[in-house]
């Protein structure tokens, strides 16, 4: 009768720690590990510009011109739509994607405008910079992007507090006429 007992309260007792496994509290650390998984894999990816909005084929990551090619018809027509052109061919299409991709990568761009118009392989970049280091960058990372034939650099140098601070100045000017 004592085995019984003492067998009893042993199995219990491994009845009750395999429950205590099973409790979906414990289980944070694999949450934690897919969530971890899932940010190396966005960090990997080939970045696009921030300012597009989630969902849009410019967020898709392209890994080559047959995934691109599926997705083209969307891709165009988000280009047309922010005022960027795109030449007839494919690898104008995709000459676009990679600049975009480029360019967003480069940290000095993050605040900048930029417009990316390419046909025949000939990349334009349109929009404002903060200062001549950024305008260079973004030529730069746009010369490197492979089968650009060449960059036709239209950005002008506007940095970001110009526009605040004649914003500021136009008010002061009206505050101090109306006090006359």
């Amino acid at each position: 009768m004592r085995s019984k007992t003492i067998l009893s309260i042993l199995g219990g007792a491994a009845f009750c720690l395999a429950a205590a496994g099973c409790n979906p509290d414990n289980n944070t650390n694999t949450a934690n590990a897919n969530a971890n998984r899932a940010a190396n894999a966005n960090a990997t990816a080939t970045p696009v510009a921030a300012s597009t909005p989630a969902g849009s084929a410019y967020n898709r990551n392209y890994n080559s011109k047959e995934e691109y090619k599926k997705d083209e018809a969307n891709y165009r027509a988000e280009a047309k739509n922010k005022n960027e052109s795109i030449g007839q061919g494919l690898e104008d299409g995709w000459i676009h994607l990679k600049v975009r991709a480029a360019l967003a990568a480069v940290n000095d761009l993050r605040d900048s405008t930029i417009n990316v118009d390419v046909d025949n392989n000939v990349v334009t970049l349109r929009g404002s910079v903060a200062n001549a280091a950024s305008k260079k960058a973004a030529e730069d990372a746009a010369k490197k992007v492979d089968g650009v034939k060449s960059v036709t650099d239209k950005l002008e140098v506007k940095p970001s507090g110009s526009a605040n601070a004649n914003a500021n100045a136009k008010s002061a000017n009206a505050n101090t006429n109306a006090k006359k």
